[in-house]
């Protein structure tokens, strides 16, 4: 399954370097939503301030539906999704290769969303051990989240419309326990995030368990 899940990851990876959507225009999306936050609560500096964590997660999540939705949206017009079936692959090393693929990709957004958050908002960003840790695990979640609902909405003829229907409401309670874990961590009071990372990996380590069992089923029903 290991095996799998790194020839899966690896080539999922090699198709958005190739491609360079996600360095010209899923980047650019996510830094444009926060820069109209800025432009929205510009008259009031305060409350921008306090709603730093909130903006930066939705800004994650919007960007995660777009690689998601594009993710599959490319294996069904060309036929991926046949060809991984007959290839014998483990369905459980497809779902975590595709889940580690994409959560590469948005860790490396997350960094950039963060030198936005510094540039546009002029936040310092401290709590380092609790702002990685909720980094991490919220990405696992979102990741692992969006893997699973991509492949159910993918058969669908209204995927486009479907999966954020589907994968938002699924990660409201990420998105909470996020911006709760951030908010701690920027100030200065890293003893009440740790809970709500621990909250995170619980839903990481659900989501991973559930994508790992019905990925196949899933896979071949779409």
């Amino acid at each position: 399954m290991w095996h799998d899940a790194r020839l899966v990851a690896g080539k999922d990876l090699r198709l958005e370097v190739r491609s360079g959507v996600a360095v010209n225009q899923l980047a650019p999306f996510a830094l444009l939503v926060l820069v109209l936050f800025a432009f929205a609560l510009d008259p009031d500096r305060g409350v921008l301030a306090r709603a730093t964590p909130g903006l930066y997660w939705i800004a994650v999540l919007f960007s995660a539906v777009i690689a998601v939705e594009r993710t599959f949206s490319l294996e069904s017009a060309d036929g991926v999704r046949d060809g991984l079936r007959l290839a014998g692959l483990e369905p459980g090393g497809v779902f975590l290769g595709k889940f580690g693929a994409l959560a590469v990709q948005l860790l490396a957004l997350e960094v950039v969303l963060g030198v936005g958050v510094v540039l546009f908002y002029d936040r310092s960003l401290g709590g380092w051990p609790l702002l990685v840790a909720t980094l991490v695990t919220a990405t696992a979640a979102i990741a692992a989240a969006g893997t699973l609902y991509g492949v159910l909405a993918s058969g669908l003829r209204v995927r486009e419309t479907l999966l954020p229907l589907l994968l938002l409401p699924a990660l409201a309670p990420v998105l909470i326990a996020a911006t709760r874990a951030v908010e701690a961590a920027l100030d200065g009071v890293s003893s009440e995030g740790w809970p709500w990372c621990s909250l995170l990996a619980v839903f990481a380590i659900v989501y991973l368990a559930i994508g790992t069992l019905a990925f196949g089923p899933l896979m071949e029903e779409s």
